[in-house]
């Protein structure tokens, strides 16, 4: 079969979005050093608020330029109401994927955080929509990862990756609310307004939790910009501009290998070991991940959620 122009630079565009997200989670975990979760999370995202903005005052412009489109808008009670849930959601699972890589490594966070892409269409099973074999087969494989990767001896997870985990299905539930409202208004809008949700939320968080939060922004300056320009800003352009052309399984399952690039990126700016625990439960639980991609009638129903979804990201969320 042959591959158009296109559909390869498309796919070359969400490769490297994969890897800025994935790479993310080292520079996460490098900012915590100086700084605390909820405060690396609210000037994080504060900078990633910031840095879509212009992208969305160009688009605001082109599109006053060629004249009205599409349907009614909701009003703005309801855009506020929009980007309240979303952006609530978005701040459990980046707070708990934070606090988790405090005692967890990158590789960890990233293979786990992944757990998502399997959890979304199984909770469409619990309300209803089926699932198809590759799912089920896809969530086998993928919880036997998980077991390998974060349980050691007497059954027990470590405590960061127990973190994760529940991180995991707060990005879920996020994934599934943005795929609710997302075609409901300004995708760049939901962006900003959910970003600027979860900045505050977590400012609340340092300011009541945390003592002297941000004592440690300068030192943490570099993976902060580096979370809130290129995780947020840049890798979220490049996705937009990709999936205007990719096919919506190929981008998922490309998108996916951002847990391996976490993975990587633990391993090479963070000294993380590579350990035969990391490599075989990271394999089955990437595995479980691109099976549970691959298109089938009851894979298609998920496209729409799994599009929009990429408004946070994920990442190194």
């Amino acid at each position: 079969m042959k591959i158009s122009r296109a559909a390869l630079k498309a796919d070359g565009l969400l490769l490297l979005t994969a890897a800025i997200w994935g790479t993310a989670f080292s520079a996460q975990r490098s900012g915590m050093r100086s700084v605390g979760p909820f405060a690396f999370n609210a000037v994080r995202f504060a900078v990633g608020a910031l840095s879509v903005l212009p992208l969305y005052v160009a688009m605001r412009r082109r599109s006053r330029a060629a004249g009205p489109s599409g349907g009614p808008r909701p009003g703005l009670a309801g855009r506020l109401g929009y980007v309240s849930i979303t952006g609530f959601a978005l701040f459990c699972g980046t707070s708990l994927q934070q606090r988790g890589l405090v005692t967890t490594t990158a590789g960890n966070a990233g293979f786990i955080t992944c757990l998502y892409v399997v959890l979304v269409p199984l909770a469409g099973f619990a309300f209803g929509r089926r699932s198809g074999l590759r799912i089920w087969v896809g969530a086998v494989l993928a919880l036997a990862g998980l077991y390998i990767l974060g349980i050691g001896s007497g059954l027990r997870m470590a405590r960061g990756d127990l973190f994760e985990l529940a991180g995991a299905l707060f990005w879920t539930l996020h994934i599934l609310v943005v795929g609710r409202y997302g075609s409901r208004m300004n995708a760049l809008e939901l962006a900003i307004g959910q970003y600027l949700v979860c900045s505050l939320l977590s400012l609340a968080g340092a300011l009541g939790l945390e003592s002297a939060p941000f004592a440690g922004t300068l030192e943490a300056a570099a993976p902060i910009l580096y979370g809130g320009i290129f995780s947020t800003g840049v890798a979220f352009t490049l996705q937009i501009f990709a999936q205007r052309t990719a096919h919506p399984a190929h981008a998922s399952i490309i998108l996916s290998m951002e847990s391996l690039f976490a993975a990587i990126g633990g391993i090479i700016l963070l000294g993380e070991p590579l350990t035969s625990r990391l490599a075989v439960g990271g394999v089955l639980m990437l595995g479980g991940t691109i099976v549970s991609q691959l298109d089938s009638p009851a894979r298609r129903g998920t496209d729409d959620a799994f599009r929009a979804a990429g408004l946070e990201h994920r990442d190194g969320a």
